[in-house]
């Protein structure tokens, strides 16, 4: 049976927001998008959302799911070095909180998101994700500085996703960050994904100002992490002070690579990222909780990088409330035209996941893993209100499940 949403706005995101529409939906699929909310469907049912707006729901693009148990228990710092080092005394010892993983993916889901990103150094996150039905890409990360064979830690790791390959969340690995992996193991991780089109790769790339001096000069805190970890390389250089020269030289940029932070890049760097396809996760909140420093926004737009949002782990952010992450957006990049933020949070997210057929859009064929905003139905300007900060008891969802249908 069909069932028609009717709403004052239609939001479908890879088009202009529709006012007085509706959303056709059979089966969890979108069926018809279509002008006059008043027409009935004469197939079905029809369902009154006239003071809401209808769009799909948001994609978290990289998150720390494991990391939920540490909610609050890392407090801000003035430095990402100084805040990893809290971070690592905190949950030394410590097991991933599997009870505070549930309630976490229950909170982004009331908060509106259909799709998630989640980087892990554990198996917990996929089971927790499983158990929550979330539709998910999740990374296994590695680190490994001084790692003496790359290509059989990778290979062991590729083992351990083939037995816990499921439906959902699609497994995929990671690199941690350009001062914690070597070169060899980036190049591991990429001939592994290449050879088992194990697409996207993620990787933290250039979120503080001390991994420019450790790529610069092999010098500073990160340098003294890992000579403290007993993890430093000696003679080791990066061949280059810039980090996305770096993973250009290491194959590992491209459209299926999902760059996160980039809060201290310069525009010839963007422009390359741009040039080169990869997608550039920003996490605002998150940078200013951790030191790293604020993300230039509006510079990310205006190089045409593809960009995509996340929030981070709620050991670093307040909460997984992507509308909360939107509003910090819109603040830091008023310019920047609203209807380019919430791409970044719904379709260019899902794009970078893998999801791009399915999620972060409304049109014909898509699943309908669909939100209603109250209050929206009624707004001028439906792009910028959605931008300005949504609370999550206005959100309800719409169109039926939202599961990964392959």
């Amino acid at each position: 049976m069909i069932t028609r949403y009717h709403a004052g706005w239609v939001v479908p995101i890879a088009g202009r927001p529709i006012r007085d529409a509706y959303v056709d939906v059979d089966g969890g699929v979108i069926v018809e998008v279509g002008r006059s909310a008043g027409a009935g469907s004469g197939r079905g049912r029809d369902v009154d959302l006239r003071g809401c707006a209808i769009l799909p729901g948001l994609v978290n693009v990289h998150t720390h799911i494991e990391l939920s148990g540490l909610r609050g228990e890392v407090p801000p710092a003035p430095s990402m070095p100084e805040w990893v080092r809290r971070l690592m005394a905190r949950r030394a010892g410590s097991a991933p909180d599997a009870a505070a993983m549930r309630r976490a993916l229950a909170e982004a889901r009331r908060c509106g998101t259909a799709l998630v990103g989640d980087i892990g150094n554990t198996r917990a996150p996929v089971a927790a994700l499983r158990a929550a039905g979330m539709p998910a890409v999740a990374f296994r990360e590695l680190v490994g500085f001084d790692e003496p064979d790359p290509a059989a830690l990778v290979e062991r790791t590729c083992a351990e996703l083939d037995r816990e390959a499921g439906h959902n969340p699609r497994l995929r690995l990671a690199a941690h960050a350009p001062y914690s992996v070597s070169p060899a193991l980036f190049a591991a991780l990429r001939a592994a994904a290449e050879r088992r089109r194990l697409w996207p790769l993620s990787v933290h790339v250039a979120e503080s100002r001390e991994e420019l001096e450790f790529l610069r000069s092999g010098t500073g805190p990160w340098r003294g992490l890992l000579e403290e970890l007993g993890r430093w390389v000696p003679g080791w250089t990066a061949g280059t002070p810039s980090p996305i020269a770096y993973l250009d030289n290491l194959s590992w940029l491209g459209p299926g690579t999902l760059l996160v932070h980039g809060v201290h890049l310069t525009d010839v760097e963007l422009r390359r990222i741009a040039e080169t396809g990869a997608t550039l996760a920003t996490c605002p909140r998150s940078n200013r909780w951790t030191g790293a420093g604020v993300p230039p926004v509006a510079r990310f737009h205006a190089a045409g990088v593809h960009l995509a949002v996340g929030t981070d782990s709620l050991a670093s952010a307040p909460d997984l409330d992507m509308f909360a992450e939107l509003a910090e957006l819109r603040r830091l990049a008023p310019g920047v035209p609203a209807a380019a933020l919430l791409r970044a949070a719904t379709l260019s997210g899902a794009e970078a996941l893998g999801f791009g057929a399915s999620h972060g859009a409304i049109a014909a064929g898509r699943t309908a893993a669909l939100i209603a905003v109250a209050g929206a139905g009624q707004a001028d300007d439906v792009e910028e209100y959605l931008t300005g900060g949504v609370r999550p008891q206005d959100i309800s969802w719409v169109g039926g499940e939202d599961r990964d249908s392959g």
